[in-house]
């Protein structure tokens, strides 16, 4: 009983302090009016409530006011702030990688709208320019109309005799003599032609190793003069293969035409390597850009670097003619003769030409062909027609009557 009038007392005592004791939390009037509340908390107050610390307790015996702004005050305003910097320091790290990859994304997709802009602007240049181009065009091929038809003139006749030199040397027997004789003439007249149409010129004496009649200080005219020289030596040797071409098949055997067509195609591009020489020479020595002893030195030392050249090229030439002039004058033939009991056992039958056999040899690989087939064929291939044994080291070029289409312009 005691006890429980002991705490009853304490309540009613306790209850009485607090309705005399001030609010702790009083508004401040003067900022109602304005965009927020303020509280003023006694000190004295401040401290008995729990959780005040000894850092959280003011120094002064002021009332202490806290400010409640209506959503921009300054506590909402570090609120956010502070979960901002927090969420942003918790997902820096995750989002490190995602970013990084948009950069670069970033920078790609950069780059290629910037090439597609140069090839935008590119595109207006070649539109806008397009008409000054073709008149420019025009201007140059009327100018040099004469020259441009002539070196078109002159390379339409290389093929075509090209092509039709190799088209009668494969007809064998069946090739028309009175065709091999127009080509002939049809070479020497276009040759001739292009000498007079150009007579001022003397481009003829090019031919034998001589200057002709050009300005030697002009790399346009020396080189037109070193381009037609180049056909017209190769028209002289492709002439010189329709004559092998109109001698009679009892006087020189097919293999033996072979051997010629080699021997005339290796003369032929050695010729023509030695002779645009003086032209060249002539040209570089003939330095006078700088009318000092510096240009005559230069001039000479391009001159010699001019003919190391040659002689590196010539010397490359030589081994090959050598080897070309070894199987001139050897009796090189494929395969050995064929009696008549292995002829007989092969059906009497070519496998090239289907007909009977005319001079028939036998490989290595015991099967038999005609001379001139197996011939023909051994000049693009190595191996036996049939079994594809390999029948010699290498193929012999020419052998077939082309004629390189290189051009030697130097």
């Amino acid at each position: 009983m005691k006890l429980e009038k002991i705490g009853a007392y304490s309540e009613s005592r306790r209850a009485f302090k607090l309705r005399d004791s001030p609010d702790p939390m009083q508004t401040d009037p003067s900022t109602q009016g304005g965009n927020g509340l303020s509280l003023t908390l006694q000190p004295e107050l401040l401290a008995r409530m729990p959780g005040a610390g000894s850092a959280s307790r003011p120094e002064t015996d002021e009332d202490v006011r806290v400010p409640i702004g209506s959503g921009r005050g300054a506590t909402s305003r570090r609120l956010r702030t502070a979960s901002h910097s927090h969420s942003h320091s918790q997902g820096h790290t995750h989002s490190h990688e995602p970013e990084s990859e948009s950069s670069e994304s970033d920078l790609e997709s950069g780059e290629s709208s910037s090439s597609l802009s140069e090839l935008r602007y590119l595109l207006r240049w070649l539109k806008k320019s397009l008409p000054f181009i073709v008149i420019l065009c025009a201007k140059l091929v009327i100018q040099h109309a004469l020259g441009l038809a002539v070196a078109i003139g002159l390379f339409t006749t290389f093929m075509y005799v090209n092509k039709s030199i190799q088209t009668q040397v494969f007809l064998h027997d069946r090739r028309t003599k009175l065709h091999c004789a127009w080509i002939l003439l049809f070479l020497t007249s276009s040759s001739l032609l292009v000498f007079y149409t150009f007579h001022t010129q003397s481009l003829y004496r090019c031919l034998i190793f001589a200057n002709a009649t050009i300005d030697s200080q002009n790399f346009w005219e020396v080189l037109w003069s070193v381009g037609v020289t180049n056909f017209i030596l190769k028209f002289f040797f492709m002439g010189l293969k329709c004559l092998v071409l109109l001698i009679p098949s009892p006087l020189m055997t097919y293999r033996r035409r072979g051997q010629w067509y080699m021997l005339i195609e290796e003369l032929g591009q050695l010729y023509q390597v030695i002779a645009p020489v003086p032209l060249w020479f002539r040209y570089l020595v003939s330095y006078d850009e700088m009318d000092t002893s510096v240009g005559l030195t230069l001039g000479i030392l391009l001159a010699l670097l001019y003919l190391i050249m040659k002689l590196l090229a010539l010397y490359g030439l030589s081994g090959s003619l050598q080897k070309q002039l070894r199987t001139f004058f050897s009796s090189e033939v494929n395969g050995a003769p064929a009696s008549p009991a292995q002829v007989r056992e092969a059906g009497d039958i070519c496998p090239i030409c289907q007909a009977d056999f005319k001079q028939p040899r036998v490989l290595v690989c015991q099967h038999i062909f005609c001379e001139e087939c197996i011939a023909q064929w051994l000049n693009q291939e190595r191996t036996c027609p049939l079994c594809r044994t390999v029948i010699t080291d290498k193929v012999q070029k020419w052998k077939d009557g082309a004629t390189s289409a290189y051009l030697q312009i130097y």
